[in-house]
């Protein structure tokens, strides 16, 4: 069932699934993706957690703000659908901008996270050169343009050569993301920059980085790793959504941090 929540001036649509009396577990999505991108990961997750996942402002079913955006928005309208489905903590798993937005959310209100998952991601992603130019491309050519340069940083060749049909279906994800809400999150990866924080995080913290992701290289993760007290690292195989193109491994790894330890 989709839920709403308004916050910051943006109405955010998420879902709850599992049992209502479980342990929370939040899961952030990337920019120019929707919820949808756990798909792989939620027959399993639900059955062990209260599983909630969301569009992120200006993204699948959420409302779409004109203007930039900021970290602080999004890890506030995070806050918000907590409030709203009465999760007074929760186990925080996000992938790229989810996983800055973790770690704000690790960083800004470290009593509502439990154990927290940072997949692909890094306290800095790119630098303002390439937000700036992933900017003028939305502006120049479009959503289209944008998911031909997503495809082959999101998936490998082998996984592109063995799974077209998931390429394709996360291309025309990318593809209808709104133009206004994906320049609104690349406003918010440009101005963020969390480095100089990040040895605040106190959560429990397992890093998953990918040998083949060129837009969050594992050496962003272990930047974090050396930084964040008794923070694991697992790297797989793939490219930059490792819970899409290794989904197992990723199911199994997150399960394995998280369990027990509810």
């Amino acid at each position: 069932m989709e839920y709403q929540v308004t916050s910051g001036g943006a109405t955010i649509c998420y879902e709850m699934d599992g049992d209502p009396a479980a342990p929370v577990l939040l899961l952030i999505n990337s920019i120019g993706s929707t919820r949808e991108m756990w798909a792989r990961q939620m027959a399993a997750f639900t059955s062990a957690y209260r599983v909630i996942r969301y569009d992120a402002r200006g993204h699948g079913r959420s409302s779409v703000p004109h203007g930039a955006y900021t970290l602080d928005q999004l890890g506030g309208d995070a806050l918000a659908l907590l409030d709203a489905a009465g999760a007074r903590t929760a186990h925080v798993c996000g992938l790229s901008l989810g996983g800055i937005t973790a770690q704000w959310l690790a960083l800004n209100a470290a009593d509502r996270v439990g154990r927290l998952v940072l997949a692909n991601t890094a306290a800095r992603v790119g630098t303002v050169e390439s937000w700036t130019e992933r900017i003028e491309l939305v502006h120049q050519k479009g959503m289209s343009a944008v998911a031909d340069v997503a495809m082959p940083r999101w998936f490998s060749p082998a996984f592109h050569a063995r799974d077209r049909e998931t390429v394709h279906a996360f291309r025309a994800m990318v593809q209808n993301c709104p133009a206004d809400g994906y320049l609104g999150c690349c406003a918010a990866l440009r101005d963020a920059d969390l480095r100089d924080q990040i040895a605040r995080i106190t959560a429990p913290t397992l890093l998953v980085a990918s040998s083949a992701d060129t837009a969050t290289p594992p050496d962003g993760l272990e930047f974090i790793r050396e930084r964040v007290a008794g923070a694991q690292l697992v790297t797989f195989d793939s490219a930059h959504l490792s819970n899409v193109e290794c989904a197992d491994e990723f199911t199994a790894a997150v399960l394995d941090f998280l369990k027990d330890r509810n």
